[in-house]
């Protein structure tokens, strides 16, 4: 018996020894001390970077540095900030600056988006913006492309946010916070230079004159109706209950606009055209020769150049006025 005993006291004595040792601290669990330290890893964020203009969590590590933009007004606000050079593809009508013309063309965004041409140049990031269908957004998304949708601003306030969003996911922050106050300064002396004015002229801005009898114009909402308003005008296209319509001659007669600015000229309507239209040869704008020419991509494009547009109008419809720049 006594023999068992010490065999027994003895195997245990051996297990002991054998056991994996341990460290205790006061208060805490006996950490198990490992035979070699094993490498830590980063916890990895799962907070999402941005949420774009359809709602959607977007993750970015870091700036983006190869950018495919699918709209002119994205390829221009890209330039704008100091990142043209992040730019590796474009969509067709993207030409300005005149060095966005050497960027490489994925196609037109009218109807399906050429996927093999935005995979092949590598992006790890694609801009849309609501020239572009959710879609379209959609079929990149499903190839594993990061696509953020950005949504059009409607104030110059929020032309000045998306100026410095554009420079903080291309990593241009100073450049996108100098260029956003800029912007705000030159609209400022727009808005004070009208802002004791006592006369506020009639306007009419023709987008499509294809069909004299009911030219395309520009509604209430609009960026153009913002512009025009804010460089001391009255859109007679207002009255319109969509923000892009046909209006009649019947309404523009009725109306008489003290000015008429085509934003189609680069179609080939002319100034000389507009008198030779049935209806149009008693307008005021007409008599008094204030028919203008005016770059639609100023109004159309709702990019930093909007503030160009502005100004523009301004030298337009109230030319006494000098506003600095």
């Amino acid at each position: 018996m006594l023999r068992k005993i010490l065999i027994f006291t003895l195997l245990i004595v051996l297990l002991t020894a054998c056991a994996p040792q341990s460290t205790v601290t006061p208060d805490s669990e006996p950490t198990q001390i490992p035979a070699t330290e094993a490498p830590t890893e980063q916890p990895i964020s799962t907070e999402p970077t941005y949420i774009d203009g359809l709602g959607r969590e977007i993750y970015l590590v870091g700036p983006a540095q190869r950018i495919v933009s699918l709209a002119p007004s994205i390829t221009e606000l890209l330039f704008a900030v100091g990142a043209g050079h992040q730019v590796v593809g474009r969509d067709d009508f993207s030409d300005f600056p005149a060095e966005a013309v050497d960027v490489a063309s994925i196609g037109s965004t009218y109807g399906a988006l050429n996927t093999e041409a935005i995979i092949a140049l590598n992006p790890d990031l694609v801009i849309a913006a609501e020239v572009n269908t959710p879609e379209q957004v959609k079929s990149l998304e499903d190839l594993g492309i990061t696509v953020y949708y950005l949504k059009n601003p409607i104030t110059f306030a929020e032309l000045y946010d998306q100026v410095r969003w554009a420079g903080t996911i291309t990593g241009h922050e100073d450049e996108a916070n100098a260029l956003a106050d800029s912007l705000s300064e030159r609209v400022d002396a727009v808005t004070s230079a009208v802002a004791n004015i006592t006369e506020r002229p009639t306007v009419f801005y023709e987008l499509d004159g294809t069909d004299p009898s009911k030219p395309w114009t520009t509604g209430a909402g609009t960026f153009m109706d913002t512009m025009i308003t804010m460089a001391g005008g009255v859109n007679i296209g207002g009255v319109l209950s969509e923000p892009y319509a046909q209006i009649s001659v019947e309404e523009i007669v009725l109306q008489n606009p003290d000015f008429i600015i085509l934003g189609d000229a680069l179609y080939g309507v002319t100034i000389e055209s507009i008198a030779e239209r049935a209806g149009w040869a008693d307008l005021t704008a007409v008599q008094e020769n204030k028919i203008f020419v005016f770059d639609d991509n100023l109004a159309s494009r709702p990019g930093p150049r909007l503030v160009d547009g502005l100004e523009e109008l301004l030298k337009i419809l109230h030319p006494e006025l000098v506003v600095s720049q």
